[in-house]
């Protein structure tokens, strides 16, 4: 029987100081305790701001050139990763393959614990290929301890098929090494209950994910201003978003925006190139995709020719 690894120097598993007394607390002190500690998250982000901007470009050009971006990870983090992948389709129109997530255990574990799983190092590595994973991908693999099997045997996977590959931990590197393109380490301390990395591991990684996947698709030029013009227009409350993003843009009024928006199908991108430059629709088109989606870069060419 293969030995127990210990696992208590790890950052996440250590007691915090500051919780010893966790269950005398008042529930005003527990908010107010919860509260000083959430307050490390965003100091963690500060620090690894150069390693998520090294993230975000390594992505970005990976899927402007055709490639994919995979989260993988367990349990919490697993489930995180899912869900940042599963929020890029209707906020940004992409197709559901170009941002994934891989949880060990596969869907079932998103709302039935599976953590055994995770300790699957060969699990992690067939993952990948069975995603045909290669050159021109991404792959994230999220390991608040850094020690994950399922993850690390994804990392190996998609090193082996030339894949750009990014480790997000939230222990130092001294405690968990990888050997990854882009190494990132959120350094929120020890939780306030001992061990539960579902607490500032898991919102400062929430916090990490919302970074990559939001500036990567502003590289991808999903965004115009602060504008989500690439929003699939799927139910009445987007189309309320998408009708408001065309008043503001344009200045037209509501019932003129339906107008254009319909005549676009249903594409606020398209609709705003179709205003500023009198294009029909397939014409609009056209001009995007000579400008690799660049609504403000197709615009300009158009006006400067």
């Amino acid at each position: 029987m293969t030995e127990l690894q210990d696992r208590g120097h790890l950052l996440t598993e250590q007691v915090n100081p500051n919780s010893i007394n966790l269950d005398k607390l008042s529930s005003l002190e527990l908010v107010d305790l919860f509260n000083q500690e959430d307050a490390k998250v965003l100091a963690a982000i500060a620090m690894a701001r150069a390693e998520l901007a090294a993230a975000i470009d390594i992505t970005a050009t990976a899927l402007r050139s055709g490639g994919r971006l995979f989260y993988v990870g367990a349990g919490t983090s697993g489930r995180l990763g899912v869900l940042d992948a599963a929020e890029c389709p209707p906020t940004f129109c992409t197709p559901p393959e170009l941002v994934q997530g891989i949880i060990a255990g596969g869907a079932g574990a998103l709302v039935r614990s599976s953590e055994d799983l995770e300790d699957r190092f060969e699990d992690g590595y067939e993952a990948i290929a069975m995603r045909h994973i290669g050159q021109h991908d991404v792959v994230l693999g999220i390991t608040a301890g850094g020690t994950t099997p399922f993850v690390l045997g994804a990392i190996e996977a998609a090193r082996s098929r030339g894949a750009s590959t990014i480790f997000l931990a939230c222990v130092p590197a001294e405690q968990a090494p990888a050997n990854t393109d882009v190494d990132i380490r959120l350094l929120v301390g020890p939780e306030i209950l001992a061990g539960s990395t579902r607490l500032k591991a898991g919102t400062v990684t929430k916090l990490a994910l919302n970074i990559i996947s939001t500036s990567v698709m502003v590289k991808l030029g999903k965004v115009y201003g602060n504008r989500m013009v690439d929003v699939a227009v799927t139910n009445n409350k987007l189309r309320d978003r998408s009708l408001r993003i065309l008043q503001d843009l344009t200045r037209l009024s509501r019932s003129d925006c339906a107008y254009l928006l319909d005549a676009a199908g249903l594409s606020v991108k398209r609709a705003l190139v179709m205003h500023w430059t009198g294009l029909d629709k397939e014409e609009a088109q056209k001009l995007l995709d000579a400008n690799q989606g660049q609504l403000r870069t197709a615009v300009e060419t158009y006006k400067s020719q």
